[in-house]
Parts: C-alpha cells; sequence; structure tokens
C-alpha cells in the first residue's frame, strides 16, 4: 500500500459539508454490536438512544448525530452530537471512541487544534485502533502541517485501506495537483463501499466535484446523476448539478436548479453561487436579495459553534466589505494556517487594494502544486493588479485551458483578463 499516498500525498479535512460544501469523510460509525451495518441513520439513531448508556453507546450516538448532520446540513443535529459526546466522557473520560467522536465534532465545527489534540490522545489510548487516524490526519491538513499528514495518512491506508481512507487519498493528491490519481482514488473509495447511503452518494459527489476542477461537466453531471440515485435529494449532488449546468452554457437551468435547492436549504455556500449565477446573468438585484440571506444563515452557525472565517473572508472579499475579510482572514490564519486560509488572505487583500501583501499569500496557497480553479484565479488577478504580468499570465492561462467555465461569473473574467494581458 506504499505507494497509494505517494503518488501526490494529501488529504481534506471532515468538515460539516454544509458549512464549506469541503471534502469530509464519514462521520464515526455506530458500533456494529448496536446497529447494523446498512441500517439508515435514523434507525441507528432509534437505536442507540434505546440502548443502555455506556461510553461506546454514546460515542455511537454522537457518531450518527454527525451523520445526520452530514444528511441534512441541520447544524441542530451538532448540539446534539456534543451532549452525547459529553455524557460518554462523564462515563469514561479516557474512552478513546468517545475521545474519536469528540474529535470527529471539532473538525466539522473546524476546530482543528482541539481536534487534533482529541485524536492524539485516542490513538496513544487504543493505538490499535484506525479511526482516530483520520481525525488525526483531518486537522493536520487544515492546520497545514501537510508532511505529518501525509505520514498519518499513510499509516492509515496501510492498517485499513476503506472508503475513509481512499476518500482522503484524493484529496491529498488534489492539494498537490495530482487530479488524475485523485479520480483513481475516488473510484477505489466508490468500490470499497461505506456503512450507509450517505457515504456512497459522497463519494460519488466528490467525484462530480473532481471532474468539475478538470473542466469536464458533462463527466460531472454522471457522477452527480449517480449521487442521486443513491440518495435522492442530496443537497451537495443538487448543488453539483446547478454547477455542471452552468458550466455547459446553460444557466438559466443551474439558476432554477440552485434556487430550488436554496428555498430547501439556504446555506451560505449555496446562497453566494445561486447570487453569482444571478450575477453573471445581468440580474444585479436578485443577486442582492439572495446575497441578503448570507447573513442570518451565517448566525445559525456561529450559534451551532461553526467557524466560517475562511468562507466569510471570501464572502467578504466578493461581496461585502474587503477590509473585513482582510481581519477574518488573518484570523482564519491564525487559527488554521493552511492553503485555504492563505487564500482566503491573499485574495481579500488583493480585492482591499493591497494585490502586492496579497500576491504573497496566494504563493503560499498555490505552494504545494494545487490546481483549484479558485486559487488559480485569485493568484492570476492578484499577479496582474501587482503589475507581475508574465507570471498572471501562467496562472490564467492554467486556468483557461483547465476549467475555463468554473464559475458563470469568474470564469468569463480570467478569459477577459488574460486576453488583455497578452
Amino acid at each position: 500500500m506504499r505507494t497509494v499516498v505517494a503518488a501526490g500525498v494529501a488529504f481534506v479535512a471532515a468538515l460539516a459539508a454544509f458549512a464549506v460544501l469541503h471534502r469530509s469523510a464519514p462521520a464515526v460509525s455506530a458500533p456494529a454490536a448496536v446497529a447494523a451495518r446498512g441500517a439508515s441513520t435514523d434507525a441507528r439513531i432509534a437505536q442507540l438512544a434505546a440502548a443502555p448508556a455506556s461510553a461506546e453507546t454514546l460515542s455511537g450516538l454522537a457518531g450518527a448525530y454527525l451523520q445526520k448532520a452530514r444528511e441534512t446540513a441541520d447544524p441542530a443535529f451538532y448540539a446534539r452530537a456534543g451532549t452525547a459526546v459529553r455524557r460518554a466522557l462523564a462515563l469514561s473520560p479516557a474512552d478513546a471512541g468517545a475521545l474519536t467522536a469528540r474529535g470527529t465534532l471539532d473538525l466539522a465545527r473546524h476546530h482543528f487544534r482541539a481536534a487534533l489534540a482529541d485524536a492524539g490522545r485516542a490513538r496513544v489510548l487504543a493505538p490499535e485502533v484506525n479511526k482516530p487516524f483520520g481525525v488525526l490526519a483531518d486537522a493536520l491538513v487544515e492546520l497545514g502541517r501537510y508532511d505529518d499528514a501525509g505520514r498519518t495518512l499513510q499509516a492509515m491506508i496501510d492498517r485499513k485501506p476503506n472508503l475513509d481512507a481512499y476518500a482522503r487519498v484524493s484529496y491529498f493528491r488534489e492539494l498537490h495537483g495530482d487530479l488524475r490519481g485523485a479520480a483513481s482514488a475516488l473510484r477505489l473509495a466508490i468500490s470499497a463501499g461505506g456503512d450507509v447511503p450517505e457515504n456512497a452518494a459522497y463519494v460519488r459527489s466528490l467525484s462530480g466535484d473532481l471532474e468539475l476542477v478538470r473542466g469536464r461537466p458533462s463527466a460531472a453531471r454522471r457522477a452527480y446523476r449517480a449521487a442521486l440515485a443513491e440518495l435522492p435529494r442530496f443537497a451537495p449532488a443538487q448543488y453539483g448539478l446547478a454547477r455542471a449546468d452552468a458550466a455547459s452554457g446553460r444557466p438559466r437551468r443551474a439558476i432554477a436548479r440552485l434556487r430550488a435547492l436554496v428555498v430547501r436549504l439556504p446555506l451560505p455556500a449555496y446562497v453566494t453561487a445561486l447570487g453569482d449565477f444571478e450575477l453573471a446573468a445581468g440580474r444585479p438585484a436578485a443577486a442582492r436579495r439572495d446575497l441578503a440571506l448570507i447573513g442570518a444563515q451565517e448566525r445559525l452557525l456561529h450559534a451551532a459553534g461553526v467557524n466560517t472565517d475562511v468562507e466569510l473572508a471570501l464572502y467578504e472579499a466578493d461581496h461585502g466589505s474587503p477590509p473585513r475579510g482582510v481581519l477574518l482572514g488573518r484570523r482564519a490564519w491564525a487559527q488554521a494556517p493552511s492553503v485555504r486560509s492563505a487564500d482566503a488572505l491573499g485574495w481579500a487583500l488583493t480585492r482591499a487594494g493591497h494585490p502586492h501583501a496579497g500576491l504573497k499569500w496566494l504563493r503560499h496557497a498555490l505552494s504545494l502544486g494545487s490546481r483549484d480553479p479558485s486559487f488559480l484565479y485569485h493568484a492570476g488577478v492578484a499577479a496582474a493588479a501587482a503589475g507581475e504580468r508574465a507570471t498572471a499570465r501562467a496562472w490564467l492561462g492554467r486556468l483557461v485551458r483547465q476549467a475555463p467555465r468554473f464559475s458563470p461569473l469568474y470564469g468569463p473574467r480570467a478569459a477577459r483578463l488574460l486576453e488583455r494581458l497578452r
């Protein structure tokens, strides 16, 4: 298994899918003795809630609540997970399963240092258990400790190559620009299967996301439809279909699909995308109405204990107050010095009128070799504004060749800027 990670090494954090729509791994599984593999999440919750209270059953209940949060994007399940894990640790403060469950909750709320501490302690208490490796790798990635994350992930793959591990390998490779290797790892994740239907839908949606990064909207659409066949109404797949429509030159269909999703689930990432789509379609009034929902949704996430500084920094840079975006970006970097934080801070600085300072951070965001279209767009715009025309042409040229329609709003802007630089 040593070569699985070596092709591109790295992985992404187990974040709340509804907070950032970022790569995340399945939540901690319920104990097999209490909740059978393949049971629905609701069934697992019912079984575990009715079982005699123990550190094992309460940890499993916390994991089931986190799984439900992934499926529904309802942050109220975070509070329920928190209550269950506190009860578990009150019964057994040194229980590795309970510490792993708390670490998973910490990750979902973007409290990465706390997650790292919990996972590290769980590893000491139960070195034979595989589950803490995922939490440990996730936290290390989001803290910018990529070499340590790679070693941890390799150990995870060596011990148990399953869906959790392969999904992490995929993102690790994607972070390093190995998109073909990332796609291969996702195919292995799909073959490995998961405990609940959401796991399969989640991995297929990740495949769609990766195809969009590669500039292949037709392949992305097939992946998202396969995810919806696994789990109808799965929000990340519906969101992905809207993005694939936009990338295929079908803006009206994309807006209609995304608006229907936002009516059901007005999450910040979905609302921001809808606002961007409306702006691209020349509907600024509709975009303003849509984007006005962001504040309320961010307050809900904050009340659930979710740290969204990176996402808010990018939102403020694009649609609000860039100086506030800089403050949020600096705070995000201080808390979690990852390439994502560097991208958010660099873009906010650029939008606030400081492209030279922003470019330093955006170079760091690309330092692993990422081919993320947003990273390339931000870096290209900053380089152009800083007077580094050759560098701007290189980054924007790579973006336009790879995924020219990565965004209906920013894709055309990238192409126009590249043309002016030639």
